[in-house]
């Protein structure tokens, strides 16, 4: 692991050299000059950028100083180098003073800058000097036009010349349609082709037989179907052809996102958080897109819901090792909504990678599931800068019943299989009328047995009120809508203070119902019920 990590830094150092070199500026200045022909409209664009109400007057910046770094901390440095902040700038402002503005980063940056010049941050920079082209391009005289499209065809050329290069399909995403836009806006050929080609294989090397996300990423999937809707409705509106491919994935991406947008908060399940997705609907319904969905399972998540309860449990393999780094290990974990308030939850992910957190997020612990001696069912490791699958798991045995008053999913995985020569299996059986929810929590010993600690957790949202009656064997729940019953056959039940990772890179304290007890038998059943009260 430290020979490959040495070589990657290695390799990455004589590249950047290279980079910086007078050879390869002159190699990405080879540029033809011409005028931007297409606008892309500010509304078609709404997806991908979060505008501000209140909006800012660009002559409230301090456009002399505004590229002065040492005064600023790396991350907004980033967002002033990615220019997105144009977006929330008044059209009533003075179009002179933000090409003054974008004039001064041209001359400081006139070569490759490692800083400035990565993937994202150039291209969302690309994507808002051609959108926001009524302050950034409108008005300026022919000098400052020349330099802008000198500048612009320059940063593309260094992407197209490093996009394949990128480890983050995100990125690459990203890349494409800062390519696409420019293509379209400057009638060129070249960069509109490569564009779409790079699109065409994102779409083939993402996307499992299903068209899901290989990475199982509900978040991921949300992210997709904004890109590739937008490329549509930019294709559209520039009057060019609309590929199959393109028709083809959005119609199916669109199936799996109708499952998950009809839920009023966020499945937390495998570097999911909490993401509003209204203002996306939004968008959806004014460029005329509909997607139904009636399939009880979508992308190895089995989710059955009626008017007033939804059950979603993981039956799920984990993903390739490659599309592994947003991945938790939280198979055959439940959540389960009682009229759109969470009753059982998982307690979310931490996307900041370099953090701690983030790999407590990944464990099973962090999961309504459960563990074998403090074990996951799923092991990563560090590869650069992701934690990734190291051993994963396969489903098995996989049961779903959707009927009117009677639901059960059922699954087994075999994530301790390697280590402890256990199988689990979980059933989840609810029954309408009664508003109670069964579950039975197999532990299959295929080895000599040997005794073994195990826990099941259930996590609550933060707020949610738990209370231990006197007998030690029930506990109250109360969510804002309703109480409900806890009980169990296990002989050690507690509550447990937690993490709750529910809202992106925020922690809050959580607590969960945890069950504990020793395996005692080849086939042991750990049953368990929640039941409404009231």
């Amino acid at each position: 692991m430290l020979i490959n990590e040495f070589f990657y830094y290695t390799k990455n150092q004589i590249r950047n050299l290279y980079l910086k070199s007078r050879f390869y500026n002159n190699k990405i200045s080879k540029i033809e000059i011409s005028n931007i022909s297409y606008r892309p409209s500010l509304s078609i664009l709404s997806c991908l950028v979060k505008y501000d109400k209140k909006k800012i007057k660009i002559e409230e910046l301090d456009k002399d100083n505004i590229w002065e770094s040492e005064l600023l901390s790396s991350n907004n440095l980033n967002k002033l180098n990615n220019f997105y902040w144009l977006f929330s700038i008044d059209l009533k402002s003075s179009p002179s003073i933000t090409q003054s503005i974008i004039i001064k980063w041209i001359e400081k940056n006139q070569s490759y800058n490692s800083s400035t010049w990565q993937t994202d941050i150039l291209s969302k920079r690309i994507i808002s000097w051609i959108a926001n082209s009524k302050l950034s391009y409108d008005e300026s005289d022919t000098k400052y036009k020349n330099k802008f499209h000198f500048s612009v065809n320059k940063q593309i050329n260094h992407l197209i010349n490093e996009i394949s290069k990128s480890r983050s399909v995100n990125d690459k995403l990203l890349g494409c349609i800062a390519i696409i836009i420019t293509g379209l806006s400057y009638a060129n050929e070249k960069f509109l082709n490569y564009g779409l080609e790079l699109l065409r294989k994102i779409i083939i090397n993402s996307f499992d037989d299903e068209y899901f996300p290989k990475t199982r990423s509900i978040r991921q999937l949300n992210f997709y179907l904004k890109y590739f809707v937008l490329v549509r409705e930019l294709l559209k509106e520039s009057f060019n052809d609309i590929p199959e491919y393109l028709d083809e994935i959005i119609f199916y991406l669109g199936k799996s996102y109708s499952v998950f947008s009809k839920i009023e908060q966020s499945l937390l399940f495998n570097g999911n958080h909490q993401n509003d997705l209204k203002e996306f609907n939004k968008y959806l319904s004014l460029y005329k897109y509909k997607f139904e969905n009636s399939n009880n399972e979508v992308g190895g998540y089995a989710i059955l819901k009626n008017k007033n309860c939804i059950l979603a449990m993981d039956v799920g393999n984990s993903p390739q090792k490659t599309f592994s780094h947003n991945y938790q290990s939280g198979a055959l974990s439940f959540e389960f909504f009682y009229k759109d308030k969470k009753l059982i939850s998982n307690s979310g992910y931490f996307q900041d990678y370099k953090n701690k957190l983030n790999l407590i997020s990944k464990s099973t612990a962090a999961h309504s599931a459960l563990i074998i001696d403090n074990h996951s069912s799923c092991s990563f490791r560090n590869n650069g800068k992701y934690k990734t699958l190291e051993n994963g798991l396969k489903i098995s045995d996989k049961n779903i019943v959707n009927e009117k008053n009677y639901w059960l999913i059922k699954a087994s995985h075999n994530g301790f299989l390697k280590k402890f020569g256990i199988l689990c299996e979980r059933s989840l059986e609810y029954f309408v009328e009664k508003n109670k929810l069964i579950g039975t929590d197999k532990i299959i010993t295929k080895n000599k047995l040997e005794t073994k600690k195990y826990d099941i957790r259930f996590h609550m949202e933060p707020g949610v009120k738990l209370t231990k009656t006197l007998d030690n064997k029930t506990i109250l729940i109360e969510i804002e809508n309703s109480g409900w019953k806890f009980s169990t056959n296990c002989e050690i039940i507690n509550i447990e203070s937690g993490i709750y990772f529910g809202n992106k890179n925020v922690t809050n304290e959580n607590q969960n119902i945890c069950l504990s007890g020793k395996i005692k038998d080849i086939t042991q059943e750990i049953k368990w019920a929640f039941e409404k009260i009231q």
